[in-house]
């Protein structure tokens, strides 16, 4: 399998002057745990995570090292302290350079990229331009639709045919043109199975998930692991609409 056969295509984004106050809401509001913040040209520029988000919280200008390691960091460096411990727009706490890997690249070569810089999610580009995300969940979830290792250099059989994109290109396209349906939802084809990952805010809109997948051409059967959000969770997210 290939980053693009298990990435989350539906993806939240904030720009560069988006107040912190609206970018912990937009984390809160679409269940997700870290949002690419990108410039007016739709460039990808930086990601804020609830990690840069704590360590806004918890950390001071200089209480965060000792005076002989104060003396050591080099003025620029504590500038970007100050701005990522003080500042109010996305720009000013998002973490950068961002890590990417390209929609073509295989998930042994993601999973080395999350191992090798300690990130839980990374943003896949098509020519350049952001196009999904890869996380670790949905690493495992492309393992459970077809448990064989990562590394596909050694059979050609461990990629997914050309039916099986075909399908969740329809699939996604449907769920996103067709189905009203809010949330993250992440579709995994092999072989025909579907798998179908996220969490929704309804009964009737999981099923109506599943429906658009059951009759999709070329699907063989769907494996339903959708979660339905709790009453509160559904209130919380109501009100946050609302505003």
């Amino acid at each position: 399998m290939l980053a693009k056969d298990v990435m989350t295509t539906k993806v939240i984004t904030v720009l560069e002057d988006t107040p912190v106050e609206e970018l912990v809401r937009t984390l809160l509001m679409w269940r997700i745990s870290a949002v690419p913040v990108v410039d007016t040209n739709n460039q990808l520029v930086g990601m804020v995570s609830e990690g840069d988000l704590v360590h806004r919280a918890d950390s001071g200008v200089h209480e965060g090292y000792s005076w002989w390691l104060a003396d050591m960091i080099e003025p620029e460096q504590r500038a970007q302290r100050y701005a990522k411990a003080r500042g109010h727009l996305a720009k000013d706490v998002m973490s950068t350079p961002v890590i990417t890997a390209d929609e073509d690249d295989s998930l042994s070569k993601v999973a080395t990229m999350l191992e090798e810089h300690g990130i839980k999610r990374v943003p896949i580009l098509r020519k350049g331009k952001l196009t999904g995300i890869v996380s670790r969940a949905n690493l495992l979830h492309g393992l459970a639709a077809s448990p064989e290792p990562l590394d596909e250099t050694t059979s050609p059989t461990k990629s997914p045919a050309p039916d099986d994109r075909s399908i969740r290109a329809t699939i996604l396209s449907r769920l996103h043109n067709d189905v009203d349906v809010s949330g993250t939802i992440n579709v995994i084809v092999s072989r025909g199975v579907v798998d179908l990952w996220g969490g929704v805010e309804t009964e009737a809109a999981r099923q109506a998930i599943r429906v658009a997948a059951e009759n999709t051409p070329g699907v063989s059967a769907v494996n339903d692991h959708l979660s339905v959000l709790l009453p509160a969770i559904r209130h919380l997210l109501g009100a946050d609409k609302s505003d």
